[in-house]
């Protein structure tokens, strides 16, 4: 343990506020900056990327909890699929080449980055916001916010979210990314759910698959030594108290910045990413 990556603090911070504001999974910021910025191999980085995740988003979970946004039961249904498929996934991961790891990952980032900079469409929106108001009495789900407001909603197909959802957890157990935007997709564009409670749910979803999935990648880095575990530990050291401060201040950028702004900063950060991460695997 040491502190030679005390610059982590504001950094974790920073990028902890963002995933938190976009329902981004930390790890798919965390994990190419581990890569890309410190050199770690790419077990090292997802399994780390994933422990910082569970922290920023359970303190996330907690913010959301307490505004009574998150319908626990379609949680509940995802689990059931993304769990199992995140184990699944981090046994894959060990016996994957690194420079294939750092493939796939680039190429999901470049699938998030379109899906950010893809115009939105906006029957889907306006169905997105017929939705928030669909009446009691015909929608399947009603939620009351801590503020006093009720959301209802009808949730589509779950055997189609568990489908979805679990490819999702798979990745997060390979490559530490994927969850939360494959969540979204079904939620949002699928179902049509209001983007409050998607999100919210999302978070939910992530931060529990997350655990399990790094306490997996915890143990193929104990069985390579203590090195890995000490890089590992000084590494956290100070990310991990700037995720969670981060992940407190998400929500409320959320409400300050425009979607939109949001959305094409990202596509344009995870762009470069995912290039930088092919070229390096390509060099190899």
């Amino acid at each position: 343990m040491s502190v030679e990556f005390w610059y982590m603090l504001p950094i974790g911070i920073v990028i902890a506020t963002i995933a938190m504001a976009s329902g981004v999974g930390g790890a798919t910021f965390f994990s190419p900056l581990f890569i890309l910025g410190l050199g770690l191999p790419p077990e090292l980085a997802v399994g780390s990327g994933l422990v910082v995740e569970v922290f920023g988003f359970g303190s996330g979970v907690y913010a959301y909890v307490r505004r009574q946004l998150i319908d626990y039961r379609v949680g509940g249904m995802l689990l059931s699929a993304t769990v199992p498929a995140a184990i699944a996934g981090v046994v894959v991961a060990h016996y994957t080449d690194a420079d294939i790891l750092k493939v796939i990952l680039g190429m999901g980032l470049f699938a998030v980055a379109v899906s950010f900079l893809r115009a939105p469409d906006e029957e889907v929106e306006a169905a997105l916001e017929d939705m928030a108001g669909e009446d009691p009495e015909s929608a399947e789900t009603c939620l009351v916010t801590a503020e006093g407001e009720e959301i209802c909603y009808t949730v589509c197909n779950t055997t189609e979210g568990r489908l979805i959802s679990g490819i999702g957890g798979l990745f997060v157990g390979m490559v530490s990314s994927g969850l939360g935007e494959l969540n979204g997709y079904f939620l949002l564009q699928r179902c049509r759910v209001p983007s409050s409670v998607s999100v919210a749910t999302s978070v939910f979803v992530v931060a529990i698959t997350a655990l399990v999935a790094s306490v997996g990648h915890i143990f193929q880095v104990a069985q390579g030594g203590l090195t890995g575990l000490a890089t590992m530990g000084s590494l956290l050291l100070f990310t991990v108290p700037g995720v969670v401060i981060g992940a407190q201040l998400g929500p409320m950028l959320a409400e300050r910045v425009p979607d939109r702004w949001m959305e094409i900063g990202l596509g344009g950060l995870f762009t470069i990413t995912a290039a930088l991460l092919l070229f390096e695997a390509g060099l190899h």
